[in-house]
């Protein structure tokens, strides 16, 4: 964990808590997605019932975090990259907490799912929520490493989600245009697409953060990631 050495031990330690505070919940929220993932494809009820519930861990780590970040700037009025840690700190768990309600937003189409006959086996979605989780577990390793060449690389991963976001759609198109029974259930599953291709951009705002938070530099709204920063 890279954190900068100050002359304040309780201040130093405090810095290292508020990466231990996003890990913490990034992990959570990692946990969640897999959860409703797993939910859908075992048309498990009572597993997206338990994630929908679990949401409101993921609420109370966000205002814990933020009265956290609130605080250590009240009291030690940081400035320069100190500053920009705390200040994203507050910014990534907003991320975070929303990733969390994606995950429960995907429970909640299976909860309708499980009510009609299963449409097609699950290939491209289990697929797309392994990229987008990957993409989070990379993005806060970037954070905590203050890496910019793995948060680029993340930023770069979102033509992938964004690729098989378009196949699921091109397929299940042709779904709904062969059969209009399986208009309902298609939608609900474009929806699950459109949720994990979300995931994949809170992920990418965070490796945007910490571009910023490393080099002081925005990439945010660029056409084309930069090879370096």
């Amino acid at each position: 964990m890279h954190v900068r050495q100050h002359t304040d031990p309780h201040y130093e330690q405090e810095l290292k808590a508020l990466h231990l505070k996003i890990l913490e919940m990034g992990g959570f929220v990692e946990k969640q997605i897999a959860r409703a993932v797993d939910a859908l494809v075992r048309r498990d009820d009572a597993l997206a019932t338990l994630t929908i519930e679990g949401d409101h861990t993921a609420n109370r780590m966000d205002v814990e975090i933020d009265e956290f970040c609130i605080r250590l700037l009240a009291l030690h009025q940081p400035a320069a990259r100190d500053l920009r840690l705390i200040t994203i700190g507050l910014k990534i768990t907003t991320d975070l907490e929303r990733i969390g309600d994606m995950a429960v937003n995907l429970c909640e189409r299976t909860l309708e799912l499980n009510r009609e006959p299963p449409l097609k086996p699950f290939i491209d979605i289990p697929k797309m929520a392994e990229v987008a989780q990957g993409m989070l577990r990379r993005s806060l390793d970037a954070f905590v490493r203050e890496d910019v060449a793995l948060a680029l690389d993340v930023c770069r991963e979102d033509d992938t989600i964004d690729a098989l976001n378009g196949q699921l759609f091109r397929e299940l198109l042709s779904y709904m245009l062969e059969d209009p029974h399986t208009i309902t259930r298609s939608i609900r599953l474009l929806f699950i697409a459109k949720y994990l291709e979300r995931i994949a951009d809170h992920a990418t705002n965070i490796a945007e953060m910490v571009v910023f938070m490393v080099k002081g530099k925005s990439i945010r709204h660029l056409d084309k990631v930069p090879p370096s920063v």
